[in-house]
């Protein structure tokens, strides 16, 4: 699904305007009739005070609108002008004309904090204040409002976006109006999936307000959310007449004393995101935890027999290599990683202490072949392309980076954000039971995985992210989230596949 931003936003609703030839008034008129509409399938009439509050934009004449088709079909609604400005946009007038003349009800006005009304938390509140034009923080009257509203536990709809929430930047001293849903139009909003922004957002749907779809299918989005009808697309079906050279071969370069836990997840999850054959190179005494923990997995190991890996040397001719998990950061080990990457010329996925020694030298990055994947959690990132002030920044950076050093850069979060070539791909699957130590390991393997069957490296880090995570939301369903553990993300790679084909109504 695309993300458009805030300019894209404004220029769909311009096209739709000029291809149906109709005023920006009747794209209002439909926003806020296909909200009512949601709102009524799920309410049925029953007795329940709504009270609307709206801004002096067009955010706000959405809310008139929905307020007037909730009266004229009979609920109990009080409608709320929050004047943050004496300006109004032309549109809002209009739908306020066309409420007061309908209905013969007139929107309180709310001009301080002693206008504030008393919420009851069996209240229906909705909320119409800001919409995606918000560029400055509100005005402090009108954050105590804000507040106000989330201290009162009522059930929050939010049209569109969170009120004090702007989508293109984080505002300083940001407060925002927290939503129990946000019904948003059309698209989601980069914003929603960034952490300082999500925190806000229990949960989101988009309602389609049938915005003009020469536009919106020409439209190049800097976005993409990534959901289970783009993985699908992405799946290499296998033939009947293949066997396990057909699907690659995976090498994992990992662990150490005490952590080949690491070196076995990231194995076993490559072996289970389909790579035809698993190589782990580890060090001597790594070998035989191996072999007993993953009979699947063939190991080759350094000629020394110290705790950490002294050299990376091998005879064999992996088509990808995964490297990192559970290495150490012995100095040994970072003099064999350099001297590794200096003759290297196979596909890398580099994770974990591999990103910290190259964050630690920063010539070792221009060793890296093109399109080298590099899986950082947030602490990692931080040592590669240094701190940033917010989310949006964070991005900027990750941007440049990868642009740098032609790779592809896999942010691992709550939502996980692909970066590459000027585009992020943003996964919308996972959950808080997969923070848990190995977790990452695993998408190591899987992307490693996937690679070694022939998926390009941009390809196998959208959908390993993607399995990875919908991995991990099937395993919940068994363990909850203090029970998952990341060799259970593991077990459900499979199912995870399965589910790609599954219909709605196979699902347990």
């Amino acid at each position: 699904m695309k993300i458009l931003s805030k300019e894209q936003i404004y220029a769909a609703d311009k096209a739709t305007e000029q291809a149906e030839h109709i005023p920006s008034f009747n794209l209002m008129e439909r926003a806020g009739g296909y909200a009512y509409h949601y709102l009524h399938q799920r309410l049925q009439n029953q007795p329940v005070n709504i009270k609307i509050f709206c801004g002096t934009g067009n955010n706000g004449g959405d809310g008139l609108v929905i307020a007037r088709n909730l009266i004229e079909n009979g609920y109990s609604v009080v409608t709320y002008i929050v004047n943050y400005s004496e300006s109004r946009s032309t549109d809002f007038l209009n739908a306020l004309s066309v409420l007061k003349n309908s209905t013969k009800n007139w929107p309180q006005l709310i001009k301080s904090e002693n206008d504030f009304p008393e919420i009851q938390p069996e209240d229906l509140i909705v909320d119409c204040i800001f919409g995606i034009g918000l560029n400055r923080p509100a005005d402090s009257w009108v954050q105590k409002l804000f507040n106000h509203i989330n201290e009162s536990r009522a059930y929050v709809l939010a049209i569109d976006v969170p009120s004090g929430m702007a989508i293109d930047q984080l505002l300083k001293d940001e407060v925002v109006l927290k939503p129990t849903v946000v019904l948003t139009f059309q698209t989601p909003k980069l914003v929603f999936f960034l952490p300082q922004g999500g925190k806000h957002i229990n949960s989101w749907e988009v309602l389609d307000i049938g915005l003009d779809r020469n536009y919106l299918n020409s439209v190049e989005t800097k976005a993409q959310l990534i959901g289970k009808a783009e993985a699908k697309q992405m799946y290499k079906p296998r033939s009947k007449f293949s066997h396990k050279g057909t699907y690659g071969h995976s090498l994992i370069i990992a662990g150490s004393y005490g952590k080949m836990g690491a070196a076995i997840l990231s194995g076993k999850a490559a072996l289970s995101s389909g790579s035809g054959l698993v190589t782990a190179y580890t060090t001597r005494q790594g070998m035989p935890i191996m072999q007993s923990a993953a009979p699947e997995i063939m190991v080759v190991t350094d000629r020394h027999n110290g705790d950490f890996l002294e050299e990376i040397k091998f005879d064999l001719q992996p088509d990808v290599i995964g490297i990192g998990p559970g290495l150490g950061m012995a100095k040994t080990t970072q003099d064999a990683l350099k001297n590794f990457l200096k003759q290297n010329e196979s596909q890398l996925v580099l994770d974990a202490d591999a990103l910290n020694m190259l964050s630690e030298n920063n010539d070792l990055l221009e060793l890296l072949p093109q399109f080298s994947v590099l899986t950082p959690h947030p602490k990692e990132l931080e040592r590669l392309i240094g701190s940033w002030s917010d989310d949006f920044e964070k991005l900027k950076k990750a941007e440049a980076f990868s642009d740098k050093y032609k790779c592809i850069l896999v942010l691992k979060d709550a939502h996980t954000i692909v970066v590459f070539e000027g585009k992020y791909y943003v996964n919308n699957t996972g959950n808080p039971g997969m923070a848990t130590g190995g977790s990452g390991d695993v998408l190591t393997g899987i992307i490693t995985g996937l690679i070694a069957q022939q998926y390009d490296p941009l390809s196998a880090s959208i959908f390993g992210v993607y399995l990875h995570g919908r991995a991990g939301d099937i395993a919940i369903n068994h363990t909850g989230y203090e029970g998952l553990t990341a060799g259970m993300i593991v077990e459900f790679l499979g199912q995870a596949y399965l589910d790609l084909f599954a219909q709605e109504s196979e699902k347990k």
